[in-house]
């Protein structure tokens, strides 16, 4: 359960292309996937552009930036994602989610493990989609993938404990902190962080504070980034489907209802970082 050699990841977004280039750095031969061919040029490019700061940073050699691309196989092709682990990373969907593991079921093997990178839907759900339910499993890396150390391990109603234990073992093998929670509604860090981000556009709503205010004090008092300029990172519509996923999980507890500055932004398509506009600016 251990000898885990290949690692494909379903999405070629931010955090799947993150996800790729942490696993390839750790020295897994690594397949990235996705049906656009431009979001994987895109990939492609991000992986060797930060692949290049590390160098410029002392922290790899160019040898090792080299090879650490060569690891990587970029392709549009599903039938290509036969691996030991594979990985989404794709839309906030459960049906696009539960389709693609369905479907990788069907290519690989009875002992692949398929993990969801979901930020808060069900892993027991998705798990039902699934031929082997119990090697589905959560892992749940946070943005930027390469930087943010923690990872949560989460453990569906089906989950074998030796695939959870396979997957402690490998976060370790990343260079990552798993922590090994059950499948419940945001699990920790979402279930948690949902009022760090709600509070925040409350203030705003009634106007007791700026969007810049808020996101200085907050960064005075430690928090690497303001609630404000980290949903800009997320992406405002990723961070507003687990808010409301999140919300109708728990029945829609009204201090948890989603906030309505975001739905304006999803409405007007100020995503943040991606659109080059969400509640900041962004240039080129």
């Amino acid at each position: 359960m251990n000898n885990i050699k290949t690692i494909c990841v379903c999405g070629a977004g931010t955090m799947g292309s993150g996800i790729a280039q942490v696993a390839a750095m750790a020295g897994f031969a690594t397949i990235q996937f996705d049906v656009s061919v431009d979001m994987l040029e895109k990939s492609r490019s991000a992986i060797t552009k930060n692949l290049e700061w590390y160098v410029t940073k002392g922290k790899i050699n160019v040898a090792q930036q080299l090879a650490c691309i060569e690891r990587i196989r970029f392709t549009s092709h599903i039938r290509d994602c036969i691996a030991d682990l594979c990985i989404e990373a794709i839309t906030e969907r459960k049906e696009d989610k539960a389709a693609l593991f369905s479907q990788l079921s069907v290519i690989n093997t009875p002992a692949s493990i398929f993990a969801t990178n979901t930020s808060s839907i069900s892993v027991t759900e998705l798990a039902a989609a699934v031929q082997h339910p119990s090697r589905v499993v959560g892992l749940h890396f946070f943005n930027p993938a390469p930087l943010m150390q923690l990872v949560e391990v989460v453990k569906a109603a089906q989950t074998d404990t030796v695939v959870v234990e396979a997957m402690v073992t490998l976060t370790k093998l990343l260079g990552k902190i798993p922590v090994i929670c059950n499948d419940a509604p945001g699990f920790i860090v979402n279930r948690v962080a949902r009022q760090y981000y709600l509070e925040a556009m409350k203030l705003v709503e009634s106007g007791q504070a700026t969007v810049e205010t808020i996101d200085a004090v907050m960064e005075a008092t430690g928090f690497k980034m303001g609630p404000f300029r980290l949903m800009d990172l997320i992406g405002i519509d990723i961070n507003f489907a687990v808010s409301n996923i999140v919300w109708g999980a728990l029945g829609k507890p009204e201090r948890l209802t989603p906030s309505p500055i975001q739905k304006a932004k999803l409405e007007t398509g100020e995503l943040g970082r991606k659109t080059g506009k969400g509640f900041y600016e962004y240039g080129e």
